[in-house]
């Protein structure tokens, strides 16, 4: 089992911040927010596929956006933080923090994964 100094010593501290203590990248700064490459979309800390580019849209919120998950490799966790009612997205694997899910995306789902950049990895 990995251990938080273990994620500490693997990730980078920006990584950490977002994948560990469930922070978030500023908006429009990702590296993977306009990728426009077939692939897929793993998490940064694990290498789990969680994505792929085939489900990824342009929803303009600064943010990479899916609407569609590789099926059961992520976790749904209600997070009434900040004074919101959101849905967290985790890793299923390792649970590190990947974003929000909202209900106002595209078809055929109407689901908008809002995952940060620095959260993912992207393999073609």
């Amino acid at each position: 089992m990995t251990t938080e100094k273990d994620w500490k010593n693997k990730l980078t501290k920006e990584q950490y911040h977002v994948l560990r203590e469930k922070g978030t990248e500023a908006p429009f700064t990702g590296k993977l927010l306009h990728n426009k490459e077939q692939g897929t979309y793993q998490c940064a800390a694990c290498g789990q596929e969680l994505f792929s580019s085939e489900t990824k849209y342009n929803s303009d919120c600064g943010w990479p956006s899916f609407y569609e998950t590789i099926k059961t490799k992520v976790e749904l966790k209600e997070d009434n933080t900040l004074g919101m009612k959101r849905i967290e997205v985790l890793c299923k694997k390792c649970g590190s923090h990947l974003g929000h899910l909202f209900d106002d995306g595209p078809k055929p789902t109407g689901k908008r994964y809002c995952i940060n950049s620095i959260s993912l990895k992207f393999k073609k």
